[in-house]
């Protein structure tokens, strides 16, 4: 019942990690912070399992991971007021041409990621972004004036 007790902990730290962690992409993670998070989920692991090495040990970890995720989706789902907690909200970058920088920092993105991501999206100058949008899932959505 221990090794049960210490994934479900364990499960809500991750989650908290990568809430205050931030919104990133994988494809836009740089190589420090993939083995960051390599080096995390060893981490995570050595805690929860300890010195069980059994099979039974990692199926009741694995179980308890996946109905957690499971119910932390459910719950999500089914309980509006708890959508922040768990996902977050939309933040906006850019407002009719114009960075609202606060929202940058708090996010951690410099206005060279936000003109690099605009420009992916075919989109020359911030100037012509009536609304750019930060995701849920870490993605800068952009709406042009055009």
């Amino acid at each position: 019942m221990d090794i049960a007790i210490r994934a479900f902990v364990a499960f809500f730290i991750v989650l908290l990690i990568t809430r205050v962690v931030g919104r990133r992409e994988l494809s836009s993670m740089e190589p420090f912070d993939l083995i960051l998070l390599v080096v995390l989920g060893d981490l995570i692991q050595q805690g929860i399992t300890q010195n069980d090495e059994s099979v039974t040990g990692a199926l009741i970890v694995a179980t308890v991971i996946a109905l957690m995720t499971v119910a932390v989706a459910y719950l999500n789902f089914r309980v509006s007021w708890l959508r922040p907690v768990f996902e977050g909200g939309v933040v906006v970058l850019v407002e009719d041409g114009k960075l609202i920088e606060r929202n940058l920092r708090r996010e951690r993105l410099t206005v060279a990621e936000v003109e690099a991501e605009a420009r992916q999206q075919q989109i020359e100058s911030l100037d012509d972004v009536r609304l750019a949008v930060l995701e849920t899932n870490g993605r800068i959505s952009f709406i042009s004036n055009g």
